[in-house]
């Protein structure tokens, strides 16, 4: 991991994780921490459409970038309109061109073909960052176990495509994705054993493939330390106390198997998406 680099000097980050370590919550909170520092910001849903919306606070993302809230646009991916896109802007066919038989032949190939629809959607990505739109793009993706086929769905279809306009572009986009200085993953986990265990795992793969190196570990939900002695006695407090304590201890025991990173905590109370968002943003460095 490029320690030297800050995490928000890249153009491009991708949020992955393993399910329920809070990839949208923590998506959300680096699009408002950027953009608290002046960055103008997009936040793209890659898969998970109603996570990273109910933390930005709106009821639903579409595919054009709706404001959130000051320097904070998003939207979530449709792979439809994306391949329309991608046919009509980056292949610099024109829109009055005949393209249905264009159309049904991409499409076919993205309903068939896994490499091309995972393209289609890093393919967005990638596009946004290259426009002169945006500081910062930040990516909700998808868990870990579905990640490494998007990173590697460039070259998939510089593999299928040996030459032209779409293999020049997917060189392109399989740059970008390996440059650390343009692009980093943002790995979230819990200090717990299958987190722990899988996002381990994934980290020699990342480091072994190159496809796109990690900018950060985000280990999210720490207890702090109890703070106090253990009541003694019977009744719910002392109940309360010794549970608290075996969990924060628990915690530092699989926190010291993972690399070191940004740690976050957990946050008690009764709070809603938006909040924990803002609260965890609070919380970066």
């Amino acid at each position: 991991m490029l320690r030297w680099l800050g995490v928000f000097e890249r153009r491009v980050l991708i949020v992955t994780g393993k399910g329920g370590t809070g990839r949208s919550a923590v998506s959300a909170a680096l699009a408002i921490k950027a953009a608290r520092q002046g960055q103008r910001v997009l936040a793209v849903a890659m898969t998970d459409v109603l996570g990273l919306a109910l933390h930005l606070g709106v009821p639903q993302l579409e595919y054009k970038p709706v404001q959130t809230r000051p320097g904070v646009w998003a939207l979530a991916i449709d792979r439809t309109a994306a391949l329309d896109e991608y046919i009509h802007l980056q292949l610099h066919l024109p829109r009055a061109a005949p393209l249905k038989p264009v159309a049904r032949t991409f499409s076919a190939l993205a309903d068939t073909v896994p490499g091309i629809r995972d393209a289609v959607t890093i393919g967005k990505i990638c596009w946004e960052a290259w426009s002169d739109e945006w500081d910062l793009i930040i990516a909700d993706g998808p868990p870990l176990g579905q990640i490494d086929s998007y990173l590697r769905a460039p070259e998939a279809i510089a593999a299928l495509v040996p030459s032209g306009r779409v293999q020049e572009q997917a060189a392109a986009m399989e740059e970008l994705l390996a440059d650390p200085n343009e692009s980093g993953l943002i790995v979230t986990t819990l200090a717990e054993e299958l987190p722990t265990l899988e996002t381990n795992e994934n980290l020699a793969l990342f480091d072994e493939r190159q496809s796109c190196q990690v900018a950060e570990v985000m280990v999210n939900g720490l207890l702090a330390e109890l703070g106090a002695e253990v009541p003694l006695g019977q009744g719910p407090l002392r109940d309360a106390a010794v549970l608290h304590q075996q969990l924060h201890e628990g915690q530092q025991k699989w926190l010291s198997e993972l690399p070191q990173g940004i740690q976050l905590p957990y946050l008690f109370g009764m709070l809603t998406a938006p909040e924990v968002a803002a609260r965890l943003s609070e919380e970066l460095p």
